[in-house]
């Protein structure tokens, strides 16, 4: 990826107040896929006064305007992706849960014309699984 969160949203002219800067500062970096309580422990090391709500609501409204991806990978909570461009699958432990992009370009299988059950086929996703280092 090119530019950071914190660039994309500045070049939109997304209203960076105090607790959304610091969201988006939180969510920088490669591999990043955190909940959003992981989010708000962060951000509160950040900004003490930040609040749960003001998380949760920047959170959705990043996903809505396709700035960050929610994820639904490992049957916990969902966790928010700053990637978003290019596309990519994951990695996930099954042990401990920890999320990782798949950065080589493979692209997942069409779905045959019989098994699209009168849906329009927008995305896919492929996901590996299996148990990192630290789990074995």
């Amino acid at each position: 990826m090119d530019t950071s969160l914190l660039e994309r949203l500045q070049a939109r002219s997304y209203r960076l107040t105090a607790q959304r800067r610091v969201i988006a500062q939180v969510l920088e970096g490669e591999n990043v896929h955190l909940s959003a309580d992981e989010v708000l422990d962060k951000a509160r090391v950040l900004l003490p006064e930040i609040s749960r709500a003001t998380v949760y609501s920047t959170l959705q409204q990043l996903t809505a305007l396709g700035e960050v991806r929610e994820l639904s990978l490992d049957g916990r909570s969902k966790r928010y992706d700053p990637n978003v461009a290019p596309v990519h699958h994951h990695l996930v432990c099954d042990g401990c849960g920890s999320v990782f992009d798949v950065a080589f370009g493979i692209e997942a299988p069409a779905l045959p014309a019989g098994e699209h059950r009168g849906m329009t086929i927008t995305s896919t996703e492929l996901v590996y699984r299996g148990i990192c280092a630290n789990c074995c």
